[in-house]
């Protein structure tokens, strides 16, 4: 199972007094020489924590993959293509929300998207569709050509003990079908140290994204532990 460290919670640090610590490229490296396979960053349109310059410096240091996660727009598609990342995950984004709330509408947005998809992967990225587990929307995400989903795991982590056995279920059914689709799975929203065995003991998920609980973790005990520490649970 792959870990994807999302690192843009110490950006939040760093723009709240808008000064230059903590700086969020000195986490995504120890990230990776504590065994993070990637590094992942939400590139907000109204810049609230990860910033350009955080795309260019950690595009240029960072030896495990960057995969930066950001709307479909004219704007950010430009960015993409001139920073190419490893992977772009496309999410929807929505003004004031505290986080991402849901997965992307694939099916009602289609040919935007599949526009999107094809500026991107004609110079050599990978894209990811978030999306949540309704098996419409996995069908549509292969049909307009991305090669792997993250699969949005917020309803099961959020759930409590009456609903998490079939919200889980959810989560198993949209993996395995777009397994049967040839996309890559991936999976990632509300993961934390108490609930992100579940998600990982399913077979047909190969990497999940944690942000919030990680740094979270990382205050406390410094992020090389906070990430041994779930790697040893993913593993």
């Amino acid at each position: 199972m792959r870990l994807g460290v999302n690192i843009d919670h110490v950006a939040t640090v760093r723009q709240a007094r808008l000064v230059r610590e903590p700086e969020p490229v000195t986490a995504a490296l120890l990230a990776e020489l504590a065994g993070a396979d990637g590094i992942t960053v939400h590139l907000r349109g109204d810049r609230r924590h990860i910033r350009d310059r955080d795309l260019d410096l950690l595009k240029e240091v960072l030896s495990i993959k960057l995969n930066i996660e950001m709307a479909a727009t004219r704007e950010m598609v430009a960015i993409a293509r001139r920073v190419k990342p490893a992977q772009v995950t496309l999410v929807p984004e929505r003004p004031n929300e505290l986080t991402t709330t849901g997965g992307l509408d694939v099916v009602r947005h289609a040919d935007q998207l599949k526009n999107t998809v094809t500026r991107l992967r004609e110079v050599g990225i990978q894209v990811s569709l978030f999306i949540d587990t309704d098996l419409k929307q996995i069908r549509k995400a292969r049909a307009i050509g991305v090669e792997a989903v993250e699969i949005n795991t917020g309803p099961y982590a959020d759930s409590n003990e009456n609903e998490q056995q079939k919200l889980l279920a959810e989560v198993i059914s949209a993996a395995r079908l777009a397994e049967r689709q040839h996309l890559k799975v991936l999976a990632g929203h509300g993961l934390t140290y108490t609930n992100v065995e579940s998600i990982a003991s399913i077979k047909e998920i190969g990497e999940v994204n944690i942000g919030h609980s990680l740094v979270a973790r990382a205050v406390l005990v410094g992020m090389k532990q906070a990430v041994q520490e779930m790697r040893r649970l993913l593993d």
